[in-house]
């Protein structure tokens, strides 16, 4: 049992990584087409595209790694039915269940690779990645509104005109209220930088409302307590579905101290924490068309199956995400109903082959 063990194995190893590099090399492709378009701006030079495009790589790895698993078993099972290996297990003693078992430790490892990946890798690739785009064709991160971006600090609305890939703010605007909500003061400050648990902000004028009078003060520095940190700017360079665990564990708090909406990023969250299972459930998609006559499947056909499937879950995810948001769903139930639903159709699919 051990030889077979090691046999099944190794070939559902190979399969599904062969088939992973050739996914990460046509979407690696495709970013480069993509970043060409801006070579020659700034010092974006073509060094530059390619460390973009190699930084890029790890968010392609945990995005195609259930459908790799998923195809790579599929060919896998197809290899071993075509050379009749599956009937010569199954008359040897060997259960569907010992092979789905088998197949189960190849997606558990698969499983805690895409966790790392997800957690220890891709943010800061992808941050990393969008730091050098920026700087080189010396552009500013994106904001949400054409006057900057906006935050709500505790009783406080700050508007930031840019924030630098180093999270230096420029062009600070902080609108301070009391508990009434009632404006105190206004303070424009041209840059800020956080250093230990503060921001210094430079060139400061500070309006203080008093009543009917206003006091006007101006400061070369000072120094603005804020909850507002560099990991929460984070959030404008990296997407929520490429954010660490912890960052957006962190920046959930934040929205929600004060008391603003935060169910795209708490689906973010457990999307990151039910993404990896998508290999386990692939492995069990896979084999019912391990099963099936080679005549009725050939390799091409399951080839095409298994990424038409992975298609089809990847558009799941995406589509209960922005129903959740519509609706206002249960963050869980919709970062969780698409690898239930793939779940369900495998048992049932493999129970019917089971049977036969």
């Amino acid at each position: 049992m051990k030889i077979i063990s090691r046999y099944i194995l190794k070939e559902v190893s190979i399969n599904v990584t062969l088939i992973m590099l050739a996914l990460i090399a046509m979407f690696s492709f495709f970013d480069l087409i993509q970043e060409l378009e801006n070579l020659g701006t700034g010092s974006y030079g073509l060094s530059k595209v390619l460390l973009f495009v190699l930084l890029s790589a790890p968010g392609h790895i945990y995005d195609v790694m259930p459908v790799a698993v998923l195809v790579g078993c599929m060919l896998s099972l197809g290899q071993f039915a075509r050379y009749s290996e599956l009937v010569v297990l199954r008359v040897s003693g060997v259960s569907l269940l010992d092979i789905a078992l088998l197949l189960l430790k190849v997606g558990l490892v698969f499983t805690i690779i895409t966790f790392l990946i997800g957690e220890l890798v891709t943010p800061f690739s992808e941050k990393l990645a969008k730091h050098i785009r920026i700087k080189a064709t010396d552009a500013v991160i994106a904001q949400d509104f054409r006057s900057g971006l906006w935050v709500k600090d505790g009783n406080n609305f700050v508007n930031v005109e840019e924030v630098l890939p180093d999270a230096t703010l420029l062009n600070i605007h902080i609108y301070e209220f009391d508990q009434n909500f009632k404006l105190r003061s206004a303070s424009n400050a041209k840059s800020g930088q956080f250093e230990e648990d503060y921001w210094k902000l430079k060139d400061v004028n500070k309006t203080t409302f008093d009543g009917d009078a206003t006091h006007l003060k101006q400061f070369t520095e000072e120094k603005w307590h804020s909850l507002i940190r560099p990991e929460i700017l984070n959030v404008l360079l990296v997407l929520p579905e490429r954010m660490s665990a912890l960052n957006l564990y962190s920046y959930i708090n934040h929205l929600t101290e004060n008391k603003q909406k935060a169910t795209l990023y708490e689906v973010a969250l457990w999307g990151k924490l039910i993404y990896p299972l998508a290999c386990l459930v692939m492995v069990i998609l896979a084999l019912p068309f391990g099963f099936l006559q080679q005549r009725a499947a050939g390799t091409s056909t399951k080839i095409f199956i298994g990424i038409m499937l992975g298609i089809m879950y990847q558009i799941m995810n995406r589509v209960f995400v922005h129903l959740g948001l519509l609706n206002d769903w249960s963050a869980l139930f919709s970062a969780i109903t698409p690898t239930i639903l793939f779940l369900i159709a495998g048992l049932v699919m493999l129970y019917y082959v089971d049977r036969r």
